[in-house]
């Protein structure tokens, strides 16, 4: 440790301009906190082996964190912001590389070069998202300072372009290129994750499943780029309206789902009312020939009558499909009021 007279301040890494949609590009991923996939362990061992050395990182930078996607070398799953190197090297496209971090002013009194791992050498190449935000970084950390040749510079960076394609890959496969939030696939990870959180800590969650209302009717009638923009304008109002802890998806072609943490199925009603008005008074379709309606099931998670995520959805679609039919049963009466007189009658 620097003595008193020379002693270095921790350098913070500073926030990068565009912060909050670097975020939401990360959010978006739908990736924070999800278990480890072979496919990226495969990249870091391949790093730690082929570049001598002892750790090697596939990092992510959230809001406050950085959290490891994977790792070997390491115990920690995620370290603070504050005193990340990775935090540092999202602000340029290039690697940054650090030969001896107990000689760099930025990292000298950084508690990870002072303490446990001791960090001596790092290189980290910035991966980014599909609309080129820099999500984190692929790095490779050594104990003692270092070089890297042009050679394992090359490496370094084939490495990270893989890890970068598979976040791209992990972007498609758990969300909808419509409307920019988690498709079926990603739902049905994000929300057992989430729905076992609330039994875990004994919190109540309630799902309603959405279904919109003549939505065929619209295409038929004004074209499926239309039809497009009122699935987009739905998921869009369904999650600005969501907290962060909830989670939404598109499901099928006019179906969504949001899975409500902490909230009962009374809470969930009030959601749902809110929701509806929000989409009646917006701007983007008061100038419509149509309207944004939908049906709607909610059901409240029981153990009793739900062993896990699907059979939740299962029981608020099937409450849906029920609600939808009586709707739609009343409409085609005050379609053709003639059509129940004449049935009173026979009757």
């Amino acid at each position: 440790m620097c003595n008193n007279e020379t002693r270095i301040i921790l350098e913070k890494p500073k926030i990068p301009s565009g912060e909050d949609t670097r975020i939401e590009a990360l959010l978006a991923l739908n990736i924070i906190d999800t278990p480890p996939e072979e496919r990226f362990d495969r990249l870091t061992r391949m790093a730690k082996l082929s570049l001598n050395v002892p750790i090697a990182v596939v990092s992510l930078v959230d809001t406050d964190r950085q959290w490891f996607k994977s790792s070997v070398g390491l115990d920690a799953s995620e370290t603070p912001r504050d005193i990340s190197f990775c935090g540092h090297a999202i602000h340029s496209d290039e690697i940054l590389i650090v030969e001896d971090a107990s000689k760099d002013q930025r990292f000298a009194d950084n508690p990870l070069v002072l303490f446990e791992p001791k960090i001596r050498f790092y290189a980290g190449r910035p991966l980014k998202a599909i609309n080129g935000k820099r999500l984190g970084t692929f790095c490779i950390i050594d104990t003692t300072p270092r070089k890297l040749s042009e050679d394992d510079l090359i490496l370094l960076e084939d490495l990270a372009s893989m890890a970068e394609r598979e976040l791209s890959i992990v972007h498609v496969a758990m969300n909808d290129d419509l409307t920019c939030i988690p498709n079926r696939r990603g739902f049905n990870l994000l929300g057992h994750s989430s729905l076992m959180i609330s039994i875990r800590h004994g919190f109540s969650a309630t799902l309603v499943y959405f279904d919109l209302d003549n939505f065929k009717r619209i295409n038929d009638k004004f074209g499926h780029t239309e039809g497009d923009k009122v699935l987009i304008t739905f998921a869009k109002h369904l999650k600005d309206i969501l907290r962060e802890s909830d989670v939404c998806a598109r499901i099928g072609g006019d179906e969504f789902v949001a899975l409500l943490g902490n909230t009962t199925e009374t809470r969930a009603s009030e959601f749902v009312s809110r929701l509806q008005n929000d989409i009646e008074n917006s701007k983007m379709i008061e100038k419509k020939n149509y309207k944004i309606q939908f049906s709607h099931g909610i059901v409240e998670y029981d153990s009793r009558k739900h062993k896990d995520l699907k059979s939740l959805v299962k029981s608020a679609d099937k409450i849906m499909y029920k609600l939808k039919k009586q709707k739609v049963n009343m409409d085609n009466i005050h379609a053709n009021p003639h059509k129940l007189t004449n049935q009173k009658k026979r009757a």
